[in-house]
C-alpha cells in the first residue's frame, strides 16, 4: 500500500471519527428531550389542569390528550436514540477495522 493510499485511510478515519462525534452530539440532545418528557410525564400526574404551548400562546388541554402527546413524543425520541446508537456501533466498528489496517501499515514501514 502506497503512502498516498495509507494518508487517504486516515483521512476516512478522521472523517468517521468526526461522524461519531456528531451522532454523539445528537444523542445527546436526545436524552436531553427525554428527560424533558418523562419530567413533564411525572408532573402531569400531579396536576389537575393542563396546558401546552402551541407557537406563542398557552393552550388549556385535557390530561389525556397530553399525556397521550408526549407519550408518542417520548416513543419517537426513544426510537431515534436508538437508531443513533446503531449507526455509532457500526462507525466504532468501521473506525476499528480501519484502525488496524492502518496501523498495520505504518508498522509494515
Amino acid at each position: 500500500m502506497s503512502k498516498e493510499d495509507t494518508q487517504e485511510q486516515l483521512q476516512r478515519l478522521q472523517l468517521i471519527e468526526q461522524n461519531a462525534q456528531q451522532l454523539l452530539m445528537q444523542k445527546h440532545q436526545f436524552k436531553s428531550q427525554l428527560n424533558e418528557i418523562e419530567s413533564a410525564l411525572t408532573e402531569l400526574e400531579n396536576t389537575p389542569e393542563a396546558y401546552k404551548i402551541v407557537g406563542n400562546i398557552m393552550v388549556k388541554t385535557t390530561q389525556q390528550a397530553l399525556k397521550k402527546e408526549l407519550s408518542e413524543k417520548k416513543e419517537m425520541v426513544e426510537l431515534r436514540i436508538s437508531t443513533l446508537e446503531k449507526q455509532e456501533q457500526q462507525l466504532r466498528e468501521k473506525a476499528e477495522s480501519l484502525r488496524k489496517i492502518v496501523v498495520g501499515k505504518l508498522e509494515e514501514k
